[in-house]
């Protein structure tokens, strides 16, 4: 018998022009406290971004991922944040006033 887990999550969306109010969901922040569990997966298609907005900067878009899962897993040069424990470092990352990066 397999033991039932509580995963949460949250996806991890780019939205180029607000104001026509499409996205484009890139990655996901997942964590598990049980398991001990927090990481970051995201996946970047430059050519379905540039679709949506061509003027879209691909390389600190990467570079801002890059420091989500960096925080993720507390790497070391991830600041303060990366050194809190699983549970605040994912209500750090899911917060609302986090939610928006530009």
């Amino acid at each position: 018998m397999s033991d039932n887990l509580l995963f949460e999550y949250a996806v991890i969306r780019v939205v180029p022009k607000v104001e026509r109010e499409e996205f484009f969901n890139v990655g996901v922040i997942l964590y598990c406290a049980p398991k001990k569990f927090l990481q970051v997966k995201y996946e970047i298609s430059e050519e379905r971004l540039r679709a949506f907005c061509e003027e879209l900067d691909i390389i600190s878009l990467r570079d801002n991922l890059a420091a989500l899962d960096s925080i993720a897993a507390g790497a070391e040069g991830s600041g303060t944040i990366g050194k809190l424990s699983l549970p605040e470092r994912f209500r750090w990352l899911t917060a609302t006033r986090s939610t928006v990066v530009q």
